[in-house]
């Protein structure tokens, strides 16, 4: 590094102490790591001294970098004396300009009262809207498929059950298998207690058949299939596949949202059933444990405890349950934005307002059929 363009700076103790500033500072000359920090502690040394002057008349070049360093040695004020020649003293004047701006103080938006609450609501009437186009579309297509069966999407119907059907089978009877020894253990220790071992049948039967059975399947199908589906058609909006099918020509509700809707409807109310089944061997087997009940006088009990009324309205809920998971999955997979959060959270939402809707329509079965004998 030549030494007549190497920054430094120097101190004359005369008559008046000035500092002097020689060489090219430069932000190239000075990104040497030793350099800088000499430089930097001996600014730091004459920081806060107003007695000193300074003469810059002796640099060979200086850009903003050198002069922001002087600047801030000076306080971030021109000292009471000062030399430098007249090119460096617009960098000098520019940055008493930016230190005079005011910065902005942020402010915290003025939130109505009541103005959440009407996001909220006016978010809600937009689901409810969307919801309510795609059950229209999906009444137009059903009849569409009524008219012309042989045009209708059966690959996709069949490839949707056998996804949403058989492939769930397996987490369905081990849940269902679980849930009913847990149930019937716990519910054998009391009844032992009180001597009514044989409501133990009644107690499994009423609560797996009518309530346990279609929630649990319901559940495990909206975190399983209905995840599945919004992650699929929110792919497809992501990619713009939906609108390459539009383009040419092909029915996105004929081909996507009602083989969903109709392969769930057929297949929630066989997931019940299976999980029914589970849950009750599991019951039967606990029972045998606990109580010494044998599966063979568990089986022959069940029928005398359990009415075909409760059995129909399982399965009645299955398919309500099944209709209710695709319409949702399918509606928030259509609203994904072509982001991948916006992906992530529509699939949350799709399960957790599947599963919300799902205990509020079993709440409505309960109420509307009250009067129904358990």
């Amino acid at each position: 590094m030549r030494r007549d363009i190497t920054p430094t700076l120097t101190f004359i103790t005369t008559d008046q102490p000035t500092v002097q500033i020689h060489g090219a500072w430069l932000t190239d000359m000075l990104a040497e790591a030793s350099l800088m920090q000499t430089i930097h502690l001996s600014l730091q040394e004459l920081q806060g001294k107003l007695e000193l002057a300074w003469d810059l008349t002796q640099l060979t070049a200086l850009d903003h970098i050198g002069a922001q360093l002087l600047w801030q040695a000076w306080g971030k004020s021109y000292p009471a004396k000062l030399q430098l020649r007249e090119q460096h003293q617009a960098l000098f004047e520019r940055l008493a300009e930016v230190q005079r701006i005011a910065m902005p103080v942020a402010q915290k938006p003025i939130v109505p009262p009541f103005g959440k609450l009407g996001r909220l609501s006016l978010n809600f009437a937009l689901h409810v809207i969307g919801v309510t186009e795609l059950l229209g579309q999906l009444v137009l297509d059903l009849a569409r498929l009524v008219r012309h069966p042989t045009r209708g999407p059966w690959k996709e119907i069949s490839a949707n059950i056998y996804r949403t059907g058989f492939q769930a089978m397996a987490i369905t009877a081990l849940v269902g298998l679980l849930i009913g020894v847990v149930l019937s253990y716990l519910s054998g220790q009391q009844l032992r207690s009180y001597g009514g071992d044989l409501f133990i049948v009644n107690l499994l039967g009423i609560s797996i058949i009518r309530e346990l059975g279609p929630m649990l399947a319901a559940i495990l199908i909206a975190g399983r299939s209905g995840s599945a589906i919004t992650a699929q058609l929110g792919v497809m909006k992501v990619t713009e596949e939906l609108d390459a099918m539009r383009v040419m020509g092909i029915p996105v509700g004929f081909r996507l949202i009602m083989p969903k809707v109709i392969a769930l409807a057929i297949t929630m109310p066989l997931i019940v059933i299976w999980t029914d089944v589970m849950a009750l061997i599991g019951g039967a087997i606990s029972a045998q444990f606990i109580l010494d009940m044998s599966p063979g006088f568990f089986l022959h009990k069940l029928p005398d405890v359990v009415s075909l009324a409760n059995y129909w309205i399982g399965l009645g809920k299955g398919v309500v349950f099944g209709i209710l998971i695709a319409v949702i999955a399918c509606h928030y997979g259509l609203r994904i934005k072509p982001n991948t959060e916006s992906l992530g959270l529509g699939t949350t939402s799709s399960v957790v307002v599947s599963i919300t809707s799902v205990i509020i329509a079993d709440a409505f079965f309960a109420v509307l059929f009250r009067n129904i004998a358990y």
